[in-house]
């Protein structure tokens, strides 16, 4: 961090990764990522695409696995085209966010009637039997909907945050060395929640040690973690886009773990403290 300082030469208090990013700054952006830089072997981030994760979490609840999530992701677009993609996934987050004090039908009512829509439209294609398939579910959705929402869940299907974090302790801790992730403060992460997280962990033969939430301004293994999540996001989304730089998408992949069929979004970045002390 103080190397940063030293070269972007900026006086605000704490850095983003957008002070990174201006061309201005590149040499040290490309200086970050190299493999002769302070974070190589140090440091990871794992991308999710955003329709994705909600495409395979539909796939999950309705169907008890995720072996089509893929499938339909892929060949949704060219199927039912864009307005028809938007359409699903919008129904589809409806039916999974929690909605206190709603009628827990509505949701799956639109669900199911835009489901039902779009495999009509195009009866022929292996997208729209995957959506027959989750349409006869409907009763799991209706158990899942009566039940998010007389009690919402501990952990919303909907947040990437929870596992993130379990994904970042199996990386860190893939030795079997315990390790204690660092986490700048969040209000959706209780004291109880902290406590589920680590035990659900353990019991998954994940070594989480424990879980400890700083001020990110006070403590620079968290502000370089953001850099790096903020710097993958930028780099994979214009790649996305069709605007890569491949020269930065070419430093940016020793860094990326796990495989999402376009990954854009990054669920957290990570830094490594080798004493493991910390993520």
């Amino acid at each position: 961090m103080r190397e940063i300082r030293l070269r972007i030469r900026s006086p605000t208090e704490e850095y983003k990764a957008g002070h990174l990013l201006r061309e201005k700054h590149r040499a040290v952006l490309e200086w970050l990522l190299d493999a002769a830089g302070p974070i190589q072997g140090h440091a990871h981030v794992r991308l999710t695409e955003k329709a994705y994760f909600v495409v395979e979490r539909t796939v999950e609840l309705l169907l008890g696995d995720v072996a089509e999530a893929r499938p339909l992701y892929r060949r949704g677009p060219g199927a039912f085209g864009e307005p028809g993609r938007r359409e699903f996934l919008r129904a589809a987050n409806r039916l999974l966010r929690v909605r206190p004090n709603g009628d827990p039908r509505t949701a799956g009512d639109d669900f199911f009637r835009t489901v039902d829509t779009l495999a009509q439209a195009r009866p022929g294609t292996e997208a729209a039997r995957t959506l027959r398939r989750l349409s006869a579910a409907r009763p799991r959705a209706d158990a899942y909907r009566e039940g998010v929402e007389a009690t919402p869940p501990l952990f919303p299907v909907l947040n990437p945050l929870f596992p993130a974090i379990r994904r970042t302790a199996a990386h860190w801790s893939a030795d079997g060395v315990p390790v204690t992730l660092v986490h700048d403060q969040q209000n959706a992460l209780t004291p109880g929640l902290i406590a589920a997280i680590v035990q659900g962990a353990r019991r998954d033969g994940i070594a989480l040690a424990g879980l400890r939430l700083v001020d990110s301004r006070d403590d620079a293994r968290v502000q370089i973690a953001d850099f790096l999540a903020g710097i993958a996001r930028k780099i994979a989304s214009d790649q996305l886009a069709g605007s890569g730089d491949p020269f930065l998408v070419a430093r940016l992949a020793p860094y990326v773990g796990g495989r999402a069929p376009a990954g854009a979004v990054p669920e957290s970045g990570s830094l490594a403290a080798r004493d493991n002390s910390g993520d």
